[in-house]
């Protein structure tokens, strides 16, 4: 088997300059988010403590570029993300936003060809079936945390049909929302009561 190639080591001093060590030269976020951008992988350690400091470092180029105009983070989206910090699912979304922009970068090619093909009022049916396809993966991955069954068929009962799955995907996440919705009315209570 070929050995995967080791990530670059990049140093982070105290006076806020990163060093690559891999070609022992200074570089700023800047530079950084070039790398990510051409796909070469890195890691970022303080210097003095050897803590790694990537999501720390890989944050902050996300503030810089969304400073300079390039808003790619939709206030809504960043006000929905910081409502999930603390909350019983705070778990699970790391994992939907990975799965889901990992489902994004694999059929951005396509997605880009049908928006230049289809400018217009198709390129927003295409994001929405992109989108739609995303919740849908989502939803039954989300299945099996969820209690009203094993996802599994009982024995002697046959596979349900895609409407049925669909249509129980869709009753499970509005039992859910239900469910949400009265967890935080009790929370409400409870923190009023303080």
């Amino acid at each position: 088997m070929a050995k995967e190639k080791e990530p670059t080591t990049i140093k982070k001093y105290a006076n806020r300059r990163l060093y690559n060590t891999g070609t022992s030269t200074y570089v700023t976020l800047e530079d950084l988010a070039e790398m990510v951008k051409s796909g070469e992988d890195f890691v970022v350690f303080d210097a003095k403590s050897g803590e790694e400091i990537t999501r720390s470092v890989l944050t902050q180029i996300i503030f810089e570029q969304e400073n300079k105009g390039q808003n790619l983070l939709p206030i809504t989206f960043l006000r929905k993300l910081i409502r999930f910090y603390g909350d019983s699912i705070q778990n699970v979304i790391p994992t939907y936003l990975d799965f889901s922009l990992d489902s994004l970068v694999r059929d951005q090619g396509k997605l880009r060809d049908q928006m230049k093909n289809a400018f217009g009022p198709t390129a927003l049916d295409v994001i929405g079936d992109q989108v739609r396809a995303n919740t849908q993966m989502f939803e039954q991955a989300m299945r099996m945390f969820l209690p009203f069954g094993s996802g599994r068929p009982e024995e002697g009962k046959t596979e349900p049909s895609d409407a049925e799955t669909g249509q129980a995907a869709h009753d499970n996440l509005d039992a859910m929302r239900q469910q949400l919705a009265e967890m935080q009315k009790q929370l409400d209570k409870i923190s009023k009561k303080d």
